[in-house]
């Protein structure tokens, strides 16, 4: 059976103290233990979700030529990757081939036009969104649905920092003007793919951000989690509930009181092969220059930091960088 938890956290949202509590005694668990839960009750309208991949779907349906018209360029992460253009297992210097899948990417808007997002240090983070002409509603539904992510997160973020006992407001400044990708995957039906020796849809790997949110379309070829005794175990799905997994960052910060676990989206079966996947990805990223530090509840005299200082935006451009040199290789 599953080691991942499903969690209401909607009596956080709309409870008392008592609630909020109950609530975050139920995250805490799932962090220490797997890293990785499921959550309802989170408020986001099943409208929404259901015309996200809609218009996702008719934008990858269009032809290979019209989706690199906006490929992505090197150093940001804003447009199309098609497919064997990245492999997530690099990110740990695992050499596997290349992920089965393709993607389209976007990163905050509507942010302040000052020298922290537009100067030397910011650019790259805050760099403009590009969108494609068709389909013409896009740019409108995605924009609608990150904003969406963007409250989401946040209320995540209140819990997680209720559940390691600090104030509710902890991470407020930490997350204000974060730098989080939001990424569309496509990973098509393989009927007519054989996958190579160690090739999957997405190869092992751990997030590197807070929290990553995940919304997908199916179980077939599904999302895997490694277990603490080295198994792997799909993450239960159920439409219209999010999958949340917590990121390198995340383990920082709490000392390793909770884990970034190692997972994975394996190949459908060869009696499914023909059936293709879509997931919608908020890889939640704190301000870029957030230092990550030991919360102090996550330290003691028996238990001091085991990691050096760090900055959200060094980290994830390390990460990304290594993802995406197989465009290199």
């Amino acid at each position: 059976m599953t080691q991942v938890p499903l969690i209401d956290i909607g009596p956080f949202l709309d409870g008392g103290p008592k609630e909020k509590e109950a609530v975050a005694r139920k995250l805490d668990d799932a962090c220490r233990n797997i890293g990785f839960l499921v959550i309802e009750g989170h408020g986001v309208p099943e409208d929404l979700i259901a015309e996200m991949y809609e218009v996702s779907e008719e934008y990858f349906a269009l032809p290979l030529w019209e989706k690199m018209r906006f490929k992505m360029p090197p150093g940001r992460y804003r447009g199309y990757t098609p497919m064997g253009g990245e492999g997530l297992a690099l990110s740990l210097d695992d050499e596997t081939p290349p992920d089965i899948k393709e993607s389209f990417s976007m990163g905050p808007f509507a942010h302040a036009a000052d020298e922290y997002h537009f100067g030397s240090a910011g650019a790259n983070y805050f760099a403009p969104n590009v969108w494609p002409e068709c389909p013409e509603p896009m740019r409108q539904i995605w924009e609608r649905y990150y904003s969406e992510m963007e409250r989401l997160a946040a209320s995540l973020m209140r819990i997680f920092a209720v559940a390691l006992g600090v104030p509710e407001s902890a991470f407020e400044n930490k997350i204000d003007k974060h730098i989080t990708n939001f990424s569309v995957i496509r990973y098509p039906g393989q009927e007519d793919i054989t996958p190579a020796k160690n090739q999957l849809r997405a190869g092992a790997h751990t997030d590197y951000g807070s929290l990553t949110i995940v919304q997908t379309n199916t179980d077939v070829g599904g999302l895997e989690v490694m277990t603490k005794d080295g198994k792997w175990d799909g993450v239960p799905w159920t439409p219209n509930t999010f999958a949340v997994n917590l990121g390198d960052l995340m383990a920082e910060w709490t000392n390793d009181r909770w884990v970034s676990t190692l997972h994975r989206v394996g190949n459908p079966p060869r009696g499914e092969a023909s059936v293709r996947k879509t997931s919608l990805l908020f890889f939640h990223q704190p301000n870029y220059d957030a230092a990550i530090e030991c919360i102090p509840t996550c330290t003691s005299a028996d238990n001091p930091p085991r990691y050096g200082g760090t900055t959200s935006g060094e980290h994830v451009t390390m990460k990304i960088t290594k993802h995406r040199s197989v465009e290199a290789a």
